[in-house]
């Protein structure tokens, strides 16, 4: 893996990573989960062979600027994902204590 490919990986995780945002902001949780996915993949591929390759000048530079904006990304997803699983959680929680009073009382 050569410079040019490291840094068209990250490019590609950072344009995964605006349409996980963009998913998130429609509350579209399957797309979502597909795309982290994909991200994971290429996640994968860089831990594997990435250290191999050492970037300096201006690829270095647009490597630290591509990962700035995934963790932009990212930060944007949580604060949108963490209200949902909050949610979430409490909904399940819900259902649970119905079933529990339903066992114990009847329906």
């Amino acid at each position: 893996m050569n410079s040019e490919q490291v840094i068209t990986i990250y490019e590609t995780m950072c344009d995964i990573t605006g349409n996980m945002l963009d998913a998130a902001q429609k509350r579209d949780w399957e797309k979502l989960v597909e795309l982290e996915s994909r991200c994971a993949s290429h996640v994968a591929t860089l831990k594997a062979r990435e250290s191999v390759v050492a970037l300096s000048g201006p690829s270095r530079a647009r490597k630290v600027e591509i990962i700035n904006k995934i963790l932009s990304h990212d930060r944007q997803i949580r604060d949108l994902t963490t209200p949902w699983m909050a949610e979430l959680a409490a909904l399940i929680n819900s259902s649970g204590t119905s079933r529990k009073l339903s066992a114990a009382y009847g329906a």
